[in-house]
């Protein structure tokens, strides 16, 4: 009415205020054989749902009731992930368990529940009933119209005595529905837990504190019993005040204490509801509601897979499984940015990939993404789970640090979908297992295996020397995008940096092979040094005390960026250090690309005076390849310094 017709809407809904209610169980009730039955008027599955929501924020226990029919469609409603746990006749039977203490707790308005047949639906979970005699029951009700004492359940509605016995204290019988225009009697202690076996009790309770008051009628007739419960009723601070104990020591009613204590109560207030209050929901409570997420599925550091919507030149726009909107920004994207100018260069419209939450704007509905390797791998945005207050681990079942590795392990193969890729160096493993698998190999070796960030994309691991690994992405295209198992496949174009291949065979042809050329060369070079930068630097101490008047240098490994070598010579006193890149095509020193390292020592030798404060390149622009991990510690990552002038000889 509002978007078609929005000048019939009166002022009088200015003030309407809206509330946000949990869709889940009425979208079970939408597609549910019941909703068709009970509304066969509203074809639109919608209508259904929104009928199915207001039924639910009025009276929560019918509609649950009104799942847990013959079909069980409650099944489908998810309650906590732990459910995975039961078989289905499990949770059947732990639902109904919970339906007949919940209703036999609140009670059936049944005057009310004629009116709006929907109200019936927990009549079944009545103690003494079940499913056949509710329906037999509900039917006679309807029939009837109304009802207005209990003892015609019996009489009128042909329950059975022992059924009506175990039945009658949960069924409400007052004026509501029909029956609230009617002027017939209804008895007050009908719209109470006590049950007609100690009506008389009551009576008599009720009839003692009347005549206390001082207000009591010399007749003890039925008008006069019913003015006592009125009275006590209208006034329950005389029967708060009553010593139950006290009362049964002198009536001689010891043996009914705790029943006097349940009258007392119900006389107070009859069927008081124990159930907490309904409350609105909270601003967390609404976004988990609309976004569809819960706090185990939705959380900062929890791993996510989305499909690329939207890509621009600094971010990309991605969509969660839930319909959630990710944005993924240029500088999360990866760890080395060296060779991305705009984010489009690498991301594609429809490309999946698995990324963690960054932060989440619950205001805003939409979540910040961040798929860098080293990100990937860091416990640093790990989402720590409240655990309930009463848990309690013994101290010796807690896992040792080896149980910890391996559960880490297992968790990490969670990070990438199997490929179905056929290449003898291809296999689908974790970074973990690569590292192991070439930990026992020579320098150089090398494998393919399945990237983080989903199926559009491939690692290459390197070993370059021993516990110092490299990890070089391969952005895959032309994918087809029929179904998953095209997805999983290789693409029919590989991509590293700008160097575009057609399959694996001509990346270990053009780039792997050149590349491990380029790194043993260096490894067997007269000068090449082992050990952490801390270590060369003193081994080139020890030199440059037994020869003075040479500039010392050597080449090492950058255990902090595998992929790189370190340069460092002294001329004076103090190391300097200047980075070289290795890529296949040769190495990469100051900018300039050199074919083998005799002619990088030759340039090396002929500008050792350029200066190199504001012209070398920074790590990031010299690394050919940048790690997720590094196993390395230790030693500086000072720049090159600057040369003093003189004419040294080199050694």
């Amino acid at each position: 009415m509002v978007e078609e017709n929005p000048r019939d809407v009166g002022h009088e809904m200015d003030g309407l205020s809206i509330v946000y209610g949990d869709e889940s169980l009425p979208r079970l009730y939408e597609n549910s054989q019941i909703s068709s039955e009970q509304l066969p008027s509203q074809q639109l599955g919608i209508v259904r749902r929104a009928v199915a929501l207001g039924r639910f924020l009025q009276n929560p226990l019918a509609m649950v009731a009104t799942l847990c029919g013959p079909r069980k469609e409650i099944l489908s409603w998810k309650l906590t992930p732990w459910e995975s746990f039961l078989n289905p006749d499990d949770k059947i039977g732990i639902v109904e368990q919970i339906m007949v203490d919940v209703t036999n707790q609140a009670g059936l308005d049944i005057n009310l529940a004629i009116s709006h047949e929907w109200l019936f639906a927990p009549l079944q979970f009545i103690s003494g009933l079940g499913p056949r005699k509710a329906a037999s029951l509900q039917r006679s009700l309807v029939r009837a119209g109304s009802i207005y004492t209990r003892k015609d359940f019996l009489t009128e509605h042909q329950l059975g005595k022992k059924v009506f016995v175990n039945a009658v204290g949960f069924l409400r019988v007052r004026r509501s529905g029909l029956a609230a225009s009617s002027s017939q009697f209804i008895d007050l202690l009908d719209d109470t837990r006590i049950h007609p076996e100690s009506y008389i009790l009551a009576q008599e309770l009720a009839k003692d504190v009347y005549d206390e008051d001082g207000t009591g009628d010399a007749y003890d007739d039925d008008d006069a019993l019913e003015m006592a419960i009125e009275h006590v009723r209208d006034r329950p601070s005389y029967l708060k005040n009553l010593d139950v104990e006290e009362y049964a020591s002198g009536n001689n009613r010891q043996d009914k204490i705790e029943t006097l204590y349940d009258i007392k109560r119900e006389l107070i207030q009859g069927f008081q509801d124990w159930r907490k209050q309904y409350e609105e929901p909270s601003p967390d409570e609404e976004f988990y509601m609309i976004s569809g997420e819960t706090e185990e599925t939705l959380a900062e550091g929890k791993m996510v897979q989305v499909t690329v919507r939207r890509v621009q030149a600094q971010r990309a726009i991605c969509g969660l499984e839930s319909g959630m909107t990710g944005i993924l920004m240029k500088e999360d994207y990866a760890d080395d940015l060296r060779d991305i100018i705009e984010l489009s260069d690498r991301l594609h419209e429809g490309d999946m990939l698995t990324c963690k939450i960054k932060s989440i704007q619950k205001n805003r509905y939409q979540v910040f993404l961040v798929c860098k390797e080293s990100e990937m791998r860091s416990d640093r945005l790990h989402h720590n789970h409240n655990f309930d207050p009463y848990y309690h681990e013994d101290r010796s079942s807690l896992p040792n640090e080896q149980d910890k590795i391996r559960k880490e392990r297992e968790r990490s193969k969670k990070h990438f979908k199997p490929r179905m890729i056929v290449h003898p160096r291809f296999q689908n493993i974790t970074t973990d297992e690569a590292i192991e698998f070439l930990s026992d190999k020579d320098p150089g070796e090398s494998i393919f295996r399945p990237n983080s960030k989903g199926p559009s994309y491939l690692t290459l691991t390197l070993k370059i020397h021993d516990g110092v690994y490299a990890h070089k992405e391969i952005i895959e295209g032309g994918k087809e995008l029929k179904d998953i198992t095209s997805l999983l496949r290789i693409g029919k174009t590989l991509k590293i940096g700008e160097d575009t291949f057609e399959d694996l065979d001509e990346v270990m042809d053009r780039y792997v092979d050149p590349l491990v050329t380029h790194l043993r060369a260096m490894l067997n070079y007269r000068k090449f040094r082992t050990g952490l930068k801390t270590e060369v630097d003193e081994l080139l101490k020890t030199e440059k005390e037994e020869n003075p008047m040479r500039i010392v240098y050597s080449f090492g490994i950058c255990h902090e960026h595998p992929g790189t070598f370190v340069l460092t010579y002294i001329r004076s006193t103090n190391p300097h250090h200047e980075y070289i890149g290795l890529y296949p095509k040769g190495f990469r020193f100051r900018k300039k690309m050199f074919e083998d390292i005799d002619r990088l020592v030759a340039y090396f030798q002929r500008h050792i005076d350029d200066p190199q404060n504001d012209s070398a390149p920074s790590i990031r622009s010299v690394a050919a390849m940048v790690p997720m991990r590094s196993p390395a510690t230790g030693g500086s990552s000072g720049a090159s310094g600057a040369v003093a002038a003189g004419a040294v000889p080199l050694i």
